[in-house]
């Protein structure tokens, strides 16, 4: 009997440590990583397209068993901890139009409430490279 209970353990050992490869490949950590983003700008012809370091990856979640009127439960998202500002400057904006615009470089993320004033919050949004107007390209940004 305790040869079973002690083979059973480590098939049940074996079992996590060749998962733990998987599960940590399919959930990336909550982290900086470079991705194209765009900016434009009201009264700007062009649509500026560059890579910058935002914040990605997996935070847990949690969603409770019984909901209550009187509970409340908020999500976590990895969304910016560090972060240092950068100014751009849009081509081709006519006189009267200010050309710059200012965004968050992720420096470093964790998982929290999500700050409207560094990230978008919403369900689905647009892809971070998404413009309305012609692109415009900065590759050594």
């Amino acid at each position: 009997v305790t040869t079973v209970k002690t083979g059973a353990m480590l098939l049940f050992v074996a079992l996590c440590l060749l998962m733990a490869p998987v599960e940590g490949y399919l959930l990336q950590p909550c982290e900086p990583v470079n991705e194209t983003v765009s900016v434009e700008k009201e009264g700007c012809p062009k649509c500026l397209v560059f890579q910058t370091s935002i914040c990605s990856g997996h935070c847990l979640t949690k969603e409770p068993v019984y909901r209550s009127p009187f509970s409340m439960v908020y999500q976590h998202v990895c969304t910016y901890r560090d972060v240092r500002y950068e100014t751009i400057h849009l081509p081709d904006c006519p006189p009267g139009v200010d050309p710059h615009v200012t965004f968050p470089v992720a420096l470093s993320c964790d998982c929290s409430l999500c700050t409207m004033d560094t990230s978008d919050c919403t369900i689905e949004s647009l892809n971070p490279d998404f413009c309305m107007t012609p692109r415009s390209y900065v590759y050594d940004y």
